[in-house]
């Protein structure tokens, strides 16, 4: 039997909801909705949408990281955001400039609140390693 090739960032959230950051299946990593939190686990900004997307592809990046594969391998993402309409333009600004030129498939879907007070993106994304990196 193999061992479950698990990712976490070692934060309260994952032992108090009992879940991991990642998880690797064959070829695939599915990661978990990703938010914008520090070192800590603690959430960060409130509100702001702009620095939260900011966050949260930074803490995707620390699971790529871990797994040694790219942006480019990311095939698709769902995002969660607080007051979508209102935020639209802001939520395809920090996509864009998070994947350039790299266009993985996408769903985004308006929500009226997340886990934490403030919490206003979330990101769950599936990675192919099989993909040029």
């Amino acid at each position: 039997m193999n061992a479950i090739d698990v990712y976490n960032h070692a934060i309260p959230a994952e032992s108090h909801f009992g879940y991991s950051q990642a998880i690797r299946s064959g070829d695939l990593i599915h990661v978990s909705g990703q938010l914008s939190f520090d070192e800590a686990g603690g959430f960060r900004p409130e509100d702001d949408v702009a620095a939260q997307l900011e966050g949260t592809y930074a803490n995707i990046d620390k699971v790529l990281a871990h797994y040694g594969v790219t942006r480019n391998q990311i095939v698709s993402q769902t995002l969660y955001v607080v007051d979508l309409v209102k935020n639209a333009d802001v939520v395809a600004e920090g996509n864009r400039a998070y994947f350039g030129t790299h266009r993985p498939v996408s769903t985004a879907l308006g929500v009226t609140e997340l886990t934490f007070p403030g919490q206003a993106v979330e990101i769950s994304c599936v990675i192919d390693t099989k993909l040029p990196a």
